[in-house]
């Protein structure tokens, strides 16, 4: 049988090697910076009279829970969902936090995007004390035009008194992440 050297990868030029494998990584670079880029927050124009201080939900109690009682001290505004395992794991921090800084003025609002039945079931055995809203579906839009362009979960916006935009998170919270909030908003 005849030995095809054009078939055996060990005679390959080295340089046409090198160059493969600085393609293969400039693209597996570039595929992370792209990653990156479009889970990065976007900036909202105009926050403090963004259309979501006219939003009105629904509580899982059944009661309405405005966003515009909500303006004129710092809010954490988080959307959360019951599927979600990072934003179950971070609920008992920002539980933690809103009850150690409701008396500063801070205010913590979750908005569910979920089935109303599934966040009343997940409240019946881990209750918050802090309002909690029913975003449905719709919720994704809104998270949306607040800033999370990928539309991912667990993401938290920060506002300021003034109902701007401190800083938004897209991911889960860490206990860093309040503290700065807290120090910022003081």
């Amino acid at each position: 049988m005849k030995d095809n050297s054009s078939m055996n990868p060990s005679t390959e030029n080295p340089s046409r090697r090198h160059l493969i494998w600085g393609a293969g990584a400039a693209a597996a670079v570039a595929g992370v910076g792209v990653a990156l880029w479009r889970f990065e927050p976007r900036d909202v124009a105009n926050s403090a009279s963004h259309p979501f201080w006219g939003e009105q939900f629904e509580t899982p109690s059944g009661e309405s829970l405005a966003m515009a009682g909500f303006q004129g001290k710092p809010l954490l505004l988080n959307f959360w969902a019951t599927w979600c395992p990072p934003c179950i794991e971070e609920l008992p921090m920002i539980e933690a936090f809103w009850r150690e800084n409701t008396s500063n003025g801070h205010q913590v609002v979750a908005l569910a995007i979920d089935q109303p039945s599934a966040v009343r079931r997940f409240l019946g055995r881990q209750p918050l004390s802090f309002p909690v809203g029913m975003a449905g579906l719709a919720g994704t839009e809104l998270a949306k035009s607040l800033g999370n362009a990928a539309g991912g979960l667990p993401f938290t916006v920060f506002f300021k008194a003034d109902g701007s935009i401190w800083r938004q998170k897209m991911g889960q919270l860490t206990p860093d992440d309040l503290s700065q909030w807290r120090s910022a908003t003081l």
